[in-house]
């Protein structure tokens, strides 16, 4: 797998450029019930900060990360699959080391989308070889999937943001760094890419790339295991 994607200079080049990628088919069937298997644990030991955001709406979207123990369950996941390949090409270094896993699960009419919003203000890490694997168990149709803005990761690096109900953009910091843009407001001024998603694909972006996930609709479930790498480049960032 390594050897196929480190041939493929131009997909290397688009998410250097673009700062996200879809690398279809690439899990087997193996592999792809190793990840469920994990994200199927993570769900069964939640932490203290899982949570459901949105309560008093519509549908579910629940998430959660950074289990103390989780990598004891991901261990055969991390060692034996091509995922640390794929991003070890994408680098074209030989040192990678996982960071953290999140899972998602958003289900019923989730009118309420995920706001666009950039993962690097929550992260005390900077740096090129830092790489979010966005792993879905259903398929996900491009209207209902994850959005990003191209080349944005090499751009602005903008305010958290709070997850707030009633405002996408307000801040997590009180200073700083600037406020989030409304994106979803001003569409046409953004170059915004996404793609249908099915079992087996992966999209890889870096945590600064700016991206958000559109709404769930009556009977659609989406299940997501994302996994957090970095390299020898990424250094402690500190953040407000």
């Amino acid at each position: 797998m390594r050897k196929e994607i480190e041939l493929a200079t131009d997909l290397v080049a688009t998410y250097q450029n673009d700062g996200a990628i879809l690398l279809p088919g690439v899990l087997d069937e193996g592999t792809l019930r190793e990840a469920q298997h994990c994200f199927e644990w993570s769900r069964a030991h939640p932490t203290a900060s899982a949570c459901t955001f949105y309560e008093n709406q519509e549908g579910t979207f629940y998430q959660d990360l950074c289990h103390p123990t989780a990598a004891h369950t991901y261990r055969s996941l991390l060692e034996n699959s091509c995922l640390p390949d794929i991003v070890s090409a994408l680098w074209d270094s030989d040192e990678v080391w996982f960071l953290y896993e999140q899972v998602f699960l958003k289900s019923g009419t989730a009118q309420r989308r995920t706001p666009w919003h950039q993962d690097s203000p929550y992260l005390a890490l900077d740096g090129n070889e830092i790489a979010v694997v966005w792993i879905n168990f259903d398929l996900v149709a491009i209207e209902q999937s994850l959005e990003f803005v191209r080349g944005s990761h090499r751009q602005t690096l903008y305010n958290g943001s709070a997850f707030d109900a009633e405002d996408d953009t307000q801040p997590i910091y009180g200073e700083g760094l600037p406020r989030l843009p409304d994106i979803q407001a001003e569409r046409d001024d953004w170059d915004i890419i996404s793609w249908a998603v099915a079992p087996g694909d992966i999209v890889i972006f870096h945590p600064s790339t700016l991206h958000g996930g559109a709404p769930t609709s009556d009977g659609v479930l989406r299940r997501t295991l994302s996994l957090r790498f970095f390299g020898a480049d990424a250094i402690y960032a500190e953040r407000p």
